[in-house]
């Protein structure tokens, strides 16, 4: 089973979705054979740094005040709790993420893009890291694994560009407006951040379909092949 997870990274309840699906996964039988791959998604392609806080930046897009804000994002911050997750909006710093998309592409053509993800988001909702410094990307990369110059040399050239905007496509192909947004081997997809229950359900019903085998339908002769005719039909459910 394949499952394809857009998202981006200063969004958290990308975060939070991730977390829940692991967990789902962790209980879920045939966990061994699912492949979950991240795609690359810009929530804000615009994003520039900012002086601001993420409270200040939350209240001026929605026009709220920024007691509200602080209170919307105490509210998410308790739903990381609850799947053991530690957001600290004071000290969340705004970013563009194309080139952590980029870098996480590298990380994919190495085998280590799900420890990169996890990285890159534990580093900005927990450490209040910047994503959108090179420097602070390539350390973050090096601890998941990756060369550190090799690094270095993605984050200050255009490499996987063509990548990051092949997915960004796809997504808009899909009519993806918003993530986390997940697809099971092309056929199902949950959108946001769903209970665990939503997850197993999927897991479950999508396994379910994809291990049945086709069924052998005799038609007007006998299971011998020696006489008679005969074919087979059947197919997977959808």
């Amino acid at each position: 089973m394949k499952i394809e997870v857009w998202s981006d990274y200063v969004c958290p309840f990308c975060y939070i979705g991730k977390r829940r699906l692991e967990h789902a996964l962790s209980q879920f039988s045939e966990h061994d054979k699912v492949e979950v791959e991240f795609r690359s998604f810009q929530l804000d392609p615009e994003a520039s740094p900012s002086s601001k806080s993420i409270h200040e930046l939350l209240a001026a897009k929605y026009g709220i005040t920024v007691e509200q804000a602080k209170t919307m994002n105490a509210q998410v911050a308790d739903q990381a709790l609850g799947v053991g997750l530690d957001f600290r909006f004071d000290t969340m710093i705004r970013a563009n993420t194309f080139d952590s998309h980029r870098l996480a592409q590298y990380a994919k053509s190495k085998g280590l893009e799900a420890e990169l993800t996890e990285r890159l988001m534990h580093g900005y909702f927990t450490e209040g890291l910047n994503l959108g410094d090179r420097e602070a990307l390539a350390s973050l990369a090096a601890e998941a694994g990756l060369d550190k110059e090799e690094a270095v040399t993605v984050l200050n050239s255009d490499t996987y560009t063509d990548e990051v905007n092949t997915d960004i496509a796809a997504s808009r192909r899909l009519g993806i407006t918003g993530v986390p947004f997940f697809v099971f081997n092309g056929k199902y997809a949950i959108s946001g951040a769903q209970p665990g229950p939503v997850f197993s359900e999927v897991l479950d019903q999508v396994w379910s379909e994809e291990k049945e085998e086709p069924a052998l339908r005799m038609i007007g002769g006998s299971a011998d092949a020696s006489g008679g005719d005969g074919c087979a039909d059947g197919s997977c459910s959808v």
